[in-house]
This record gives structure tokens, C-alpha cells and sequence, in this order.
């Protein structure tokens, strides 16, 4: 056991550490299950920035339906979360269910794209300045962002930048300005979905804003996280706009990949060689 954060706990909690567990899914973050004296048990989070992600929990609590763990404390460095038992039995009956989770969600609308703040997904900024002009939005604060980010770290070569700021400059061919800003989780794949007993028992780890939606549908499949069930429950309360799958999907995916570009290197540069060359640049 980790004797100061079980001490840090102890203080937060008023309740002495019975047991320190590691969990998976630590990339960014060391990420442990508390078992206290007093019979509770909570997540524990060690890392940086972590006071964003708490917001990003309780803004989803405060205006969604979205199964989020309840936070319990935040600071940048430390967060604590409810425990959500779960047992990983992700079946069609719960993909269907997280059909129309995510369809409740994307039914919540703003003004704006963006949010009121900025976020993260990972440890990785994601500016969030309001604008009326999804595709603006999407070049400038998503693509052209995260390229940029990727290129400073030594990870994204100058050539694929180059290659990814002829693409900034043909979105027009592809995107247009014709859904509303709904409200999306924002790093949906299947680790960050808990289900237990064919249920979707939670969501966790957000990186929100107000998006096209399809933005959040297409990394979805990225990594193959959902298939036929969820689509097939989606598209009943909300339907898919002609040519998601066909001319948008992995032009969005783009965005995700840079993402791990930035984080990790390796395969990834490849897979945006690839997407890049599919859309002639």
C-alpha cells in the first residue's frame, strides 16, 4: 500500500484505508479501488488536471442521463469517485441499451459548439471556444489543434502536417453546417463503458463539449467498441444523416487518431497516412 496516499485519503475521507487496489486503464493516470474502514469503497485518481475531468463528471450528472459515477472529491492531483461495480459482460442487450443512452444524449442541445471551458480528453487540452460554424470548429479546434500538438511533440512528421493542412482546406467538400451543437461524451470506446449483468452500469473518463454528433459516432467505431445493435437503437430515435459511414466517418476519426498520435506514436502515424490519402491528400 502506497502509505501517503492512504494518509491523503485518510484526511479527505475522515475513514481509515483498509486496502489500496491498482486498476486497469492507467495510462494516464494511476487509478485504484479504496476499500475504507468504515465499509465504503471508492476510485481513487492520481494525476494532474484532474479537476477538469470532476467538472466534466457533474456537468453530465447535472444535465444528462448519462450513468456517471458520482464525484466525491476533486483537486488537480487527486479525484475520488463512486465505485461502479461491473463485470465487463458487454452483450448486444447492453449495446442496444447504450443505443439509447447516447441517443438521449446527443438530444441535448446548446446555442454553440464548444462549452463554456475548455477540457480534456486524456491529458490533452481540447480548446473549446464557443462558435456557431461546426466546421470552423472542427478544423481549427480539433484537427489543425491536435495536428499541431503532435507535430511540437516530435510524433506527427512535417509532411503528413502538411499533407493534414491540405485537408483543413477542402472540409467544405465533405462537412457541412447542418446539424445542431448536441451534447457528446467525447472519448466513447468500449473501456470506458461499464456493464455488469447485460446492463450499461456507467460511463467514465468524458472529454465533452457541444459537437456535430457524428463526431462521437464515428470514434466509436474506431475502434470497433459497438456494432449492428447499438446503430440499429441509435438510428431509431435518431436518425444517421446520408453519407456518414460512406463519406464522414473516417474523416472524423481523424481527429481520435491524432489523438493517440500525440500520446503514443508508433502505429497510429500510419493509420492517419492512410485516412489522408483516402481523402486525396
Amino acid at each position: 500500500m502506497s502509505e501517503a496516499l492512504a494518509q491523503r485519503l485518510a484526511s479527505v475521507t475522515g475513514a481509515a484505508v483498509r486496502s489500496l487496489t491498482p486498476l486497469r486503464g492507467g495510462d494516464i493516470a494511476a487509478i485504484w479501488r479504496v476499500d475504507l474502514a468504515d465499509g465504503r469503497v471508492l476510485v481513487a485518481k492520481q494525476g494532474r488536471q484532474l479537476e477538469t475531468e470532476a467538472w466534466m463528471l457533474r456537468y453530465l450528472a447535472a444535465n444528462s442521463k448519462a450513468p456517471v459515477p458520482e464525484v466525491y472529491h476533486a483537486d488537480d492531483t487527486l479525484l475520488l469517485l463512486e465505485f461502479i461495480e461491473h463485470d465487463d459482460s458487454f452483450d448486444p442487450f447492453a449495446e442496444t441499451e447504450l443505443g439509447e443512452i447516447v441517443a438521449g444524449l446527443h438530444g441535448i442541445e446548446a446555442p454553440l459548439f464548444g462549452a463554456e471551458r475548455d477540457t480534456l480528453i486524456g491529458e490533452l487540452l481540447q480548446p473549446n471556444t464557443p462558435s456557431d460554424n461546426w466546421r470552423d470548429f472542427f478544423r481549427d479546434q480539433r484537427l489543425l489543434a491536435m495536428a499541431h500538438a503532435a507535430y511540437e511533440a516530435g510524433r506527427l512528421p512535417a509532411a503528413l502536417r502538411h499533407r493534414l493542412d491540405r485537408l483543413a482546406g477542402r472540409l467544405h467538400i465533405w462537412l457541412r453546417n447542418d446539424a445542431p451543437p448536441s451534447l457528446i461524451h467525447g472519448d466513447l470506446w468500449a473501456g470506458n463503458m461499464l456493464s455488469r449483468r447485460t446492463k450499461v452500469v456507467g460511463l467514465i473518463d468524458p472529454a465533452l463539449y457541444y459537437a456535430d454528433p457524428e463526431i462521437e459516432l464515428a470514434f466509436m467505431t474506431l475502434f470497433d467498441s459497438v456494432g449492428r445493435n447499438f446503430f440499429a437503437r441509435y438510428a431509431a430515435r435518431r436518425p444517421l444523416r446520408p453519407g456518414f459511414f460512406e463519406e464522414r466517418r473516417d474523416l472524423y476519426n481523424l481527429y481520435p487518431l491524432l489523438v493517440h498520435v500525440r500520446l503514443f506514436g508508433g502505429p497510429y502515424v500510419a493509420q492517419v497516412e492512410r485516412a489522408l490519402t483516402r481523402y486525396g491528400c
